[in-house]
């Protein structure tokens, strides 16, 4: 039998506790709805983690026991220990799979690896959202048709200070007229990272079936492979070949 891929859902989980219309929709926080869908998958076991818990959940212990995960913040991004951020970056480099959500795009740790500000526009407008998918024979995509449409989602606009994505699933329209790099992959040493812009707090997108088809997909992507090749550094004293 295989083994399962173990995924940390990580959440700052502060909207929920301090902001009624939240709680309405996520009453046991954003984290524990992903977290449902997941765990039905049959080869995904997940853990739950906050800001709020010792070192935010993310102990040396639980990273070496995850495989992939998955980070949603928003409000407290700077209340996020630079030791923890050290720690989930040596652990993407080492092989562990990261998605990053919404507004995770500012984040500590998603600016850290993508080495930019991850700035862009935004509007609040409880506009309509259509994600055209852009890479069809992409794992991430896996399931999907051309696109999808949300009802409501709050809008991310382009230019989005990134690097340009090393595969680019997703792009995202919005009834305002803007446009947005929605769904990206990169690669990061071992370590594979995802970024999806659906889920702002308000909305109940992530009981949306497409959105939460992507997550899925994007899980089993980010996975680290089995039978990876350790790569090695440092002084290399004797040569292949014959010198002098």
């Amino acid at each position: 039998m295989a083994e399962k891929i173990r995924v940390t859902v990580w959440n700052e989980f502060r909207h929920e506790k301090s902001h009624e219309e939240v709680k309405k929709v996520y009453p046991d926080g954003i984290h524990a709805a992903i977290a449902s869908h997941l765990d039905k998958q049959g080869d995904v076991t997940t853990r739950l983690a906050a800001l709020d818990d010792p070192e935010h959940g993310l102990t040396e212990k639980v990273l070496k026991q995850t495989d992939v995960l998955i980070w949603w913040g928003h409000m407290a991004h700077h209340e996020v220990k630079d030791e923890i951020v050290d720690r989930v970056q040596e652990r993407v480099l080492g092989g562990m799979g990261l998605i990053v959500l919404h507004s995770g795009h500012f984040s500590k740790i998603f600016q850290r690896l993508m080495g930019t500000t991850c700035n862009l526009w935004w509007r609040e407008a409880h506009e309509k959202a259509r994600y055209w998918v852009v890479a069809p024979d992409h794992p991430v995509a896996a399931g999907l048709g051309p696109y999808f449409e949300l009802e409501h989602e709050e809008m991310y606009g382009e230019f989005f200070d990134i690097p340009a994505p090393d595969e680019l699933v997703l792009i995202a329209w919005f009834a305002g007229g803007e446009v947005f790099r929605a769904g990206c992959c990169y690669h990061r040493g071992h370590g594979k990272v995802f970024y999806f812009q659906p889920g702002h707090e308000t909305y109940p997108n992530y009981r949306d079936e497409n959105v939460l088809r992507v997550i899925t997909n994007a899980v089993h992507w980010a996975a680290p492979g089995k039978g990876a090749v350790a790569r090695e550094f440092g002084h290399r004293p004797e040569a292949l070949e014959k010198l002098g």
